[in-house]
């Protein structure tokens, strides 16, 4: 039971932050790069987008 809802918890905060990185002003390639990392890495990813990378994508990725 609370490993479905830890599994719930991340296909939210997956599909946010997909959602938040399509929104941003970089450019394409970088959005797919973005978005390939942060699915592939899972929570770590989601850890690292939201602590460290959130900040530094438009830097990144102009």
């Amino acid at each position: 039971m609370i490993g479905a809802i830890i599994y719930i918890i991340g296909i939210i905060f997956g599909v946010k932050a997909v959602l938040e990185i399509l929104n941003t002003g970089i450019s394409t390639g970088g959005k797919i790069i973005c978005i390939i990392l942060l699915l592939l890495t899972s929570w770590i990813g989601l850890i690292v987008y939201y602590l460290y990378a959130k900040d530094h994508l438009y830097e990144w990725f102009r």
